[in-house]
């Protein structure tokens, strides 16, 4: 099942990228590589959502950061 919604990821961000890329000029040189950087982090994290999803997200992260400095701003 899992490497069905990955596959189907991927399709669909191929035609994301199809659809995206001959609009942007040719001229600009740093828009498709911002481009082709920020959509394959997109996918890259997708996928590993898709095989992980149970993957702590950022705002656990800051919970473990800052709890302990509100429990000592408390007392």
């Amino acid at each position: 099942m899992k490497i069905g919604l990955i596959l189907g990821t991927l399709v669909l961000v191929a035609l994301i990228f199809l659809y995206e890329w001959p609009r942007i000029n040719r001229t600009q040189k740093k828009e498709k590589a911002v481009f082709v950087v920020l959509l394959s982090l997109g996918t890259i994290l997708a996928m590993v959502l898709i095989w992980n999803p149970d993957l702590p997200g950022p705002t656990q992260m800051v919970d473990y950061i800052y709890k302990p400095l509100g429990r000592m701003m408390e007392k």
